[in-house]
Formats: C-alpha cells, structure tokens, sequence
C-alpha cells in the first residue's frame, strides 16, 4: 500500500487540494484527514465516527474505483492513529492531509507542498513540491538541489473540479502530481 502525507503550512485551499490532487492521480485512493481544523470535506462518514462507532467493512477498503475523501469530523491524530493505520492496510493508495503543524509520528512519507511567490515573505525551503502563484519569477527564486517539484499553473477548472469535489480532467498539472508518487520522500 503506498501511502503518503502532505503537508501545507502557509497556504489552507493549497492544503485543501493537494491531497485531492495526489489521491486521483491514482485508480482508486482515500484521502484521509488528520487536520481537527481542517476543510469540511464531503463524505458520508468522518474519521471521529469511524474511531467512536466503528469501522463498517465497506470503510475498511474500496467499493469502487475512484478517489475517495474521509473528512476528520474533529479528532486528533493521536486518538485516531489506531484507525489510520487500520484504512492504510486495505486501501491500495492512502494520502493522508495533516494539519499546519504536522505530527511528528506520521506513518507515511512527508510531502511538503509550499506556495513558489516572489519576493520573500515566503522563500523556499528545500526539498518539495512548489505550487507558482501565477506570478513572474526570477530564476533565483526557484528551490535549489534535487527532488524539488515545481508543479505547472493550476488550470482554473481543474481547482474548481477539486472545491467542488470532483475529478479534474487531465492536464500537466495533474500529470506533474502523479510523478510525486514514484519520488523518494
């Protein structure tokens, strides 16, 4: 089961995305939000019920093909570490959302995923994935040192399909998160 944790500390709708983003690169991904704050993700069941209630066996691995996304319902990941790792053994590919700060115990490869502005409010930071603002940059702006991704403009529609929870149609965008997956993290 691959699995990976992103990690989006100064920007929410970029946080809100990239998870979405990594998850429908792939035939058939949850989305697991570890964030007590986070996004109010669309999904039948939340990881608190999950933890309170139970897990039914249709949580436990996926009913059909396709991204699917477990909202947090406002549980902490130490409360609910039990249950991640329990989805993270039936799915064939988990991405886990974590919280502006990240716990350290994550059982997952960490993906940072930053904003890529100029000036320097926000100035890069290493290994990553980096998203452009839309904004001209200088060459000397741009992540230094291997394994940096710096992902293509994200088409207008292809955020719009992600807010509203549906699937992008292909683009470079998409095609520049389906490499993060093959990466060393």
């Amino acid at each position: 089961m691959p699995a990976l944790a992103t990690w989006a500390p100064e920007d929410g709708v970029l946080g809100a995305i990239a998870p979405l983003a990594l998850a429908t690169t792939q035939p058939t991904a949850l989305v697991v939000d570890l964030d007590e704050a986070g996004p109010r993700y669309p999904s039948s069941r939340t990881l608190r019920q999950l933890v309170e209630d139970g897990p039914r066996a249709a949580d436990l691995s996926p009913q059909q093909r396709g991204a699917a996304v477990l909202g947090n319902g406002g549980i902490s990941y130490a409360d609910s570490r039990e249950m991640v790792d329990l989805l993270a053994r039936g799915w064939p590919a988990v991405v886990l959302r974590l919280p502006p700060r990240a716990p350290d115990d994550v059982p997952a490869p960490l993906v940072p995923v930053r904003l890529l502005v100029p000036g320097r409010l926000f100035p890069t930071q290493g290994r990553g994935v980096y998203q452009p603002m839309g904004l001209p940059l200088k060459s000397r702006r741009r992540p230094r040192g291997t394994g940096s991704v710096i992902l293509p403009p994200a088409p207008r529609r292809a955020i719009a399909a992600l807010l509203e929870g549906g699937r992008p149609a292909r683009s470079r965008w998409l095609a520049a998160w389906r490499g993060i997956w093959t990466m060393q993290w």
